[in-house]
C-alpha cells in the first residue's frame, strides 16, 4: 500500500497540472474572445482525441511494466508543455487569439495533445490498483483515488482563474512546466513492484489491439451494456462540458468562478472519502444507477433560476456523485476481467466513454450559440419559458441543462429494466 500511496501522489501532482493549464486555457479562451463555440470545440477536441488514442493507451499498459508507461507519459506531457511555452513565447496574445488563424489551434494543439497523454497515466493507475489492493479493498481504494482527484480538482479550479485573473498565459504556462518536470523526477524514483509483464498471448506484435478488447469485454455477460451506460451518461454530459465554464463566468469574475468551483470541488472529495471509508455496497452497479438519477435531477435543476448559491450547491452535489459512478465502474471491472487485459478494457471503456462528450459538445456549442441562447433571450423566449426558468443573461444555457439532465433520468430508470443489469450484476456477485 505504502507503494500505491506514492503513486497515487504522483497522479495528483500530474493530474492537478494538467487539468490547471487545461482550465486555464479555456478560461483565457472565453475572457478574450466570448466565443461559447471555441471553448466547445476546445473541451470537444480534447475528449475526442481522448477517444481516439484510449484503446492504443490501453495496449500499451498491457505490453509493458506500468512504471515505464507513467514514466513515458510524464516525459512526453512535459515536451510537450515546454514547445507550447515556447509558441507563447514567441506570440503576442493578440495574434494568438484570433480564432480565424492557424496559430491559435495550433497552440492550443500542443497543450492539447500533451494533456491527452497525461490519460495514460490514467489507465495504468486502474492496473495497479488491482495489481497492489486485495479484491476486498478495491472499492475502497478506488475511492482514494476519487479523493485524489477531487483534490485536484479544487486546487485547479481555484488557481486556474487566479492564474489567468492575476497572472496570465504566460506564467500559467511556465508554473505547469515546473510542475511537470517535478512530476517526471518524482516518478523515476518512485517504486512498483512488477515481477515482469503479464503477457497475454494475443498481444503479441500489437500496438494497438481492438479485436482483443473487445474479446475481453465481451466473454463477461452484460459488461459492455455497463461501458455502454457509462458511454450515454457521458453523452449527456457533453453538453455541461460545453456549457458549464460560460455559464459560471457569466454569474461571476474568473477569480471568483475558479473559487468557487474549487470550493465545490470538495464535493468530489467528500464522495470520494465515502467510498473509501464504506464502499460501494454488495451491489455496486445498482449503486452506480442510482447515482446517475440523482444526478441527472440535479443538473436539470441546478440552473433553473439564475441564482449563485443554487447553482453552488447543485456542482457541489454533482461533484459528490462523480467518484460514485467512476469507482464502480472501476471495481466493476477491476473484479471481472483479468489482470494482463484490463489496461486494453480500461482504454476502450475510456474511449467510448470519451468519444459520447465531444459529439454532444460539437452539438451543443453552435446550437446554444447560434439559436437556443438568442431566442431565450428573445422576448418571445422570455415568454414561453420565463415562468419555467425565469429571467437572466444565461437562460438559454439553462434550458439545455434542463433537458439533458431529464434525458439521464430516463436513461438510468430505464437501465434497472434492462436484461444486462441483470447479467452482470449477477456476474459480478460469482466473481
Amino acid at each position: 500500500m505504502r507503494n500505491f500511496y506514492q503513486v497515487l501522489i504522483n497522479t495528483l501532482v500530474a493530474n492537478v497540472t494538467t487539468s490547471y493549464l487545461w482550465f486555464a486555457l479555456t478560461f483565457w479562451v472565453y475572457l478574450e474572445t466570448k466565443s461559447v463555440l471555441a471553448t466547445g470545440i476546445i473541451g470537444g477536441s480534447y475528449m475526442l482525441l481522448v477517444a481516439l488514442c484510449s484503446i492504443w493507451f490501453g495496449t500499451v499498459v498491457d505490453r509493458h511494466k506500468k512504471r515505464s508507461v507513467m514514466i513515458f507519459a510524464s516525459a512526453f506531457t512535459l515536451a510537450l508543455f515546454l514547445a507550447a511555452a515556447a509558441f507563447y513565447a514567441l506570440l503576442s496574445d493578440a495574434t494568438l487569439l484570433q480564432l480565424n488563424q492557424p496559430w491559435f489551434w495550433l497552440f492550443t494543439a500542443i497543450i492539447l495533445i500533451g494533456a491527452v497523454v497525461e490519460n495514460m497515466r490514467n489507465i495504468a493507475l486502474s492496473t495497479i490498483v488491482t495489481l497492489l489492493v486485495k479484491k476486498e479493498k478495491r472499492a475502497n481504494a478506488n475511492g482514494l483515488v476519487g479523493t485524489v482527484q477531487g483534490l485536484g480538482f479544487i486546487v485547479t479550479s481555484v488557481f486556474s482563474g487566479l492564474s489567468i485573473g492575476l497572472l496570465g498565459m504566460g506564467w500559467t504556462l511556465a508554473i505547469a512546466c515546473v510542475l511537470t518536470a517535478a512530476v517526471f523526477v518524482h516518478m523515476l524514483f518512485v517504486k512498483i513492484p512488477e515481477k515482469g509483464v503479464a503477457h497475454d498471448p494475443e498481444l503479441e506484435n500489437k500496438k494497438v489491439d481492438i479485436k482483443g478488447s473487445i474479446a475481453a469485454i465481451t466473454v463477461v455477460p452484460g459488461l459492455f451494456g455497463l461501458l455502454f451506460f457509462s458511454m450515454l451518461n457521458n453523452f449527456i454530459g457533453g453538453s455541461y462540458m460545453a456549457l458549464m465554464d460560460p455559464y459560471g463566468l457569466t454569474l461571476f469574475s474568473v477569480e471568483m468562478w475558479g473559487i468557487l468551483f474549487g470550493v465545490a470541488g470538495t464535493g468530489f472529495v467528500i464522495g470520494g472519502l465515502l467510498i473509501a471509508k464504506f464502499g460501494l455496497g454488495k451491489k455496486p452497479i445498482k449503486t452506480l444507477l442510482l447515482a446517475a438519477v440523482v444526478m441527472g435531477l440535479l443538473g436539470a435543476f441546478f440552473t433553473i433560476r439564475e441564482w449563485w448559491w443554487l447553482y453552488a450547491i447543485g456542482i457541489w452535489l454533482y461533484m459528490v456523485l462523480i467518484p460514485v459512478i467512476e469507482s464502480a465502474e472501476q471495481t466493476v471491472i477491476q473484479r471481472v476481467v483479468p489482470y494482463e487485459r484490463q489496461g486494453r478494457v480500461f482504454g476502450f471503456a475510456q474511449a467510448l466513454e470519451s468519444s459520447a462528450a465531444p459529439i454532444t459538445a460539437f452539438i451543443v456549442a453552435p446550437i446554444a450559440e447560434f439559436i437556443v441562447i438568442p431566442y431565450m433571450n428573445s422576448d418571445a423566449g422570455k415568454m414561453q419559458y420565463g415562468w419555467l426558468l425565469g429571467e437572466g443573461e444565461a437562460r438559454g444555457i439553462a434550458f439545455i441543462f434542463l433537458i439533458s439532465g431529464l434525458l439521464l433520468v430516463v436513461a438510468a430508470l430505464l437501465a434497472f429494466t434492462t436484461k444486462t443489469y441483470r447479467q452482470i450484476s449477477a456476474f459480478y456477485t460469482k466473481s
